[in-house]
């Protein structure tokens, strides 16, 4: 009973961080918008897979060394800036989109697909190129998980996080390749990028300027 409270404390608080609009949202969005149902799920767990590995280094002691070192945090803060920005410079510039009746019908799209490996890459370096986690997770777990919880049982309960964000992020796709939701987006053609675009590079900025501590 003790490590369900653990995995129930855990999950109450990281409820609540998962739906927190970010980048991995922002993400998300625009590959069920403009790549399709298959692309944001595989890069939904890639964003899974990111999770498991900030996890795994923080029971293994290595987040604590990066968190109490300012240069080791402070280049993973600026390889997350630079990727946020590539990516919003890379969509602010993208074509608008053009996705036919057809095609919305079924959760299609007209431009040349991303592969799968390169979705899973996209979602995984988005969320682990972020230091934030880093400081999360040695939080939370130095709260609410005990010193004698086994190492397994601890990884155990990440895999039910990172099982929650995932399915988080496919609700989100579900709604976004909605064929309404779709065509709305469609509507707004070259804005859908800019904004996009825009949105990918303000939260770069936004992470250049946290701080470790």
């Amino acid at each position: 009973m003790t490590y369900l409270s653990e995995f129930a404390a855990l999950m109450a608080v990281f409820a609540v961080v998962i739906v927190a609009p970010g980048a991995d949202f922002a993400l998300v969005v625009r590959q069920s918008v403009v790549h399709g149902r298959r692309a944001a799920l595989v890069t939904s767990f890639g964003i899974g897979a990111s999770l498991l590995f900030h996890i795994s280094y923080t029971l293994l002691g290595i987040g604590l060394i990066v968190s109490q070192s300012l240069a080791l945090f402070a280049l993973i803060k600026w390889l997350g800036v630079a990727y946020l920005v590539y990516l919003g410079v890379k969509s602010f510039f993208e074509k608008p989109l053009e996705i036919d009746e057809g095609e919305l019908a079924a959760g299609a799209h007209s431009r040349r697909p991303l592969s799968l490996p390169a979705c899973f890459g996209m979602g995984f370096l988005t969320n682990a190129l972020n230091p934030k986690p880093v400081l999360f997770f040695l939080s939370l777990f130095t709260a609410l998980v005990s010193h004698e919880t086994p190492a397994a049982v601890s990884f155990l309960y990440g895999i039910g996080m990172a099982t929650a964000l995932v399915a988080w992020f496919a609700g989100v796709t579900l709604f976004f390749t909605n064929p309404v939701v779709r065509a709305r987006f469609k509507a707004c053609g070259r804005w859908f990028n800019r904004v996009t675009g825009a949105t990918f590079v303000l939260l770069g900025l936004r992470l250049a300027v946290q701080k470790a501590g």
